[in-house]
């Protein structure tokens, strides 16, 4: 999904949050310079990673939780790149969310609400289950289903609540992403960086065969 289908009413929270939607920053478009207004990130975001940080070959995916291609990529090749990559010590993956969309950027903050050591069991939910989610409809109605399997992941009511009214913490995801998706020239998702070098989505044997490359190199 190209991200230059993104406008400015695509981004931030609704609820509490709703009313600081025109003092976020804009969606990462491919003509916007290095020296426009940022948003100033509320504190730090850390890298959602898996695999061993030392291996030889480290392997970024830009992802949106909305992004059907994505969803597809989780369900598709994600399952063979964990078993054969990055468990056996191989690749060190990096997972960075893309906001396409206030749902997506709603999934993303649940996802990372719900802790590191649960962080990438909740996203694979999130990708498993989006067509029941990630469709037209109220806040509200997205929020509730949401919250629904955020309920499967261990977390409590309260906890995403606070979680999703978290006004810094939304404004320092947005500002990551435009810097991190801004450095690594990202125009679509899912959209990988195999050693610094940027890869499209590929079925597995042509991106396995990328990454055996790398491991070669």
């Amino acid at each position: 999904m190209p991200l230059d289908q993104l406008t400015r009413r695509d981004i931030l929270l609704g609820g509490a949050a709703l009313a600081l939607v025109a003092a976020l920053p804009r969606p990462l478009r491919a003509q916007e310079t290095a020296d426009e207004p940022q948003a100033e990130p509320g504190r730090e975001i850390v890298e959602m990673t898996m695999g061993d940080p030392d291996a030889p070959v480290t392997v970024i995916e830009y992802a949106s939780f909305t992004c059907p291609h994505c969803a597809a990529f989780h369900r598709d090749v994600f399952p063979r790149l964990k078993e054969e990559y990055i468990d056996t010590g191989r690749i060190h993956y990096i997972m960075r969310e893309v906001f396409f969309d206030r749902p997506g950027l709603w999934a993303a903050m649940l996802a990372r609400c719900a802790g590191e050591d649960r962080y990438f069991g909740m996203a694979g939910l999130l990708f498993e289950r989006q067509d029941t989610w990630a469709r037209p409809a109220e806040a509200p109605v997205i929020v509730e289903e949401l919250q629904a399997l955020g309920r499967q992941a261990g977390m409590t009511r309260e906890t995403m609540d606070a979680c999703l009214q978290d006004n810094d913490f939304a404004r320092a995801l947005v500002a990551r992403y435009q810097e991190q998706a801004t450095a690594d020239n990202i125009q679509s998702t899912p959209s990988f960086i195999i050693n610094g070098e940027q890869v499209g989505n590929l079925p597995w044997e042509q991106f396995s065969a990328r990454i055996d490359a790398a491991l070669e190199g």
